[in-house]
């Protein structure tokens, strides 16, 4: 991915570097997908990633983060008034406050609300659908009725942009998930909506882990219901350490995603709930990395050979996805031979500053074939989301 670094010097914005084409790589092209996805009212003429054929390949970013102000005004409803959250706008962006922690204003937050202008943005990334998902603060915080309220706003505010552009958008549920009746009648609920393809939830919760008795049930019914869940790292274990110099994200966040897969192999939940599949942000984390090691453990340590687990932690891999956004050519390379081209999505991380702005010029600078990159930029999001 390379992006026009005397643009950003000038002063211009992210979005305004997307919408200019001052991105060296951005190609433009016109004219509509000419296939069922169509092209969305309003969209601007999409840069369309190419085959090697000259066919035209749809792209599916699995990590998009959404906002909505349904969900964002609850923060100031009686409810989140009554622990002390609050959401405000203001000429830079938005300001939250939550008992998660505070942030903002942020220049781009604003953009969450403006869907017309979010496609103008996914047609100069090469983008054509966004997997909407809900970030931090996510909604974990707050008690049993505000958890719920929460999810409810978001997974309705979602389902909407959805229907308001059906090319072009997705949804993956947000749940209360700390409380496991109320998650499992918004999921019964959520995933009848429109646009919901799958379930969204952090690689802890509230400090949980995943294979904590509590989710069972949740876990139970969404392997029933046959659902992609995609973790996110929220939270990540490290105490004072990570506090500095952004630790918490740049590894807190890809260490807590091995914990979390980690956890859902030892724990038994993949093996209790065989239909379960997880796609996991950041190319894995460091997951991919630690896969022998976890295997020799299974072979030698009395703490994970008496767990009994019928087959060694690599062979979990048919219940695992990764997305692209790891920011290393060589790193990708790696996860992809590690894993295959077929367990493999495109992310963004749309808005983040540490996500891509041309998700296709990154996947396009791999050792692929063809057949690779097809499946990556759309046919593995597609068989996950039965597209």
């Amino acid at each position: 991915m390379t992006v026009n670094t005397e643009a950003i010097k000038k002063g211009l914005s992210r979005r305004e570097v997307l919408r200019t084409g001052l991105a060296a790589t951005a190609v433009s092209v016109t004219g509509g997908m000419g296939d069922a996805l169509g092209q969305a009212q309003g969209a601007q003429p999409q840069r369309e990633p190419q085959g090697s054929d000259g066919q035209k390949v749809r792209a599916i970013d699995t990590h998009a983060h959404y906002q909505p102000e349904a969900f964002l005004s609850v923060f100031n409803s009686e409810e989140g008034k009554r622990i002390g959250t609050e959401y405000r706008m203001t000429d830079q962006g938005y300001y939250t406050k939550t008992p998660f922690g505070a942030s903002g204003p942020n220049a781009v937050d604003k953009h969450n609300f403006d869907l017309k202008g979010r496609i103008a943005d996914m047609d100069a990334q090469g983008v054509t659908i966004q997997v909407l998902s809900l970030t931090t603060p996510m909604a974990y915080w707050g008690g049993e009725a505000l958890s719920h309220k929460l999810t409810i706003a978001w997974n309705d505010a979602a389902s909407a942009a959805y229907q308001a552009y059906p090319t072009r958008f997705l949804v993956l549920c947000t749940l209360p998930m700390l409380y496991p009746d109320r998650a499992i009648e918004e999921l019964n609920r959520a995933s009848k909506l429109p646009g919901v393809r799958g379930v969204y939830m952090g690689t802890n919760i509230d400090g949980k882990d995943l294979d904590n008795p509590l989710f069972e049930p949740i876990w139970a019914r969404i392997n029933d219901l046959d659902l992609p869940v995609f973790l996110h790292p929220t939270d990540p274990a490290g105490g004072e350490r990570i506090k500095d110099y952004y630790l918490g994200n740049l590894l807190g966040n890809p260490f807590d995603t091995a914990i979390a897969a980690t956890r859902l192999i030892f724990g038994g939940v993949l093996d209790r709930h065989p239909k379960l599949q997880i796609n996991l942000a950041h190319g894995g984390g460091t997951f991919p990395v630690h896969l022998g090691r976890l295997d020799k453990a299974w072979h030698v340590r009395p703490e994970i050979v008496r767990l009994k687990l019928p087959q060694a932690p690599s062979a979990y891999l048919q219940h695992f996805t990764f997305d692209t956004i790891v920011h290393s050519k060589q790193i990708m390379e790696f996860v992809i031979g590690e894993v295959g081209a077929d367990r493999v999505t495109i992310g963004t991380d749309y808005w983040a500053p540490l996500g891509y702005d041309f998700p296709v010029d990154f996947v396009d600078q791999l050792n692929l074939t063809t057949a690779q990159r097809n499946m990556i930029l759309a046919g593995t999001a597609s068989k996950l989301l039965k597209l």
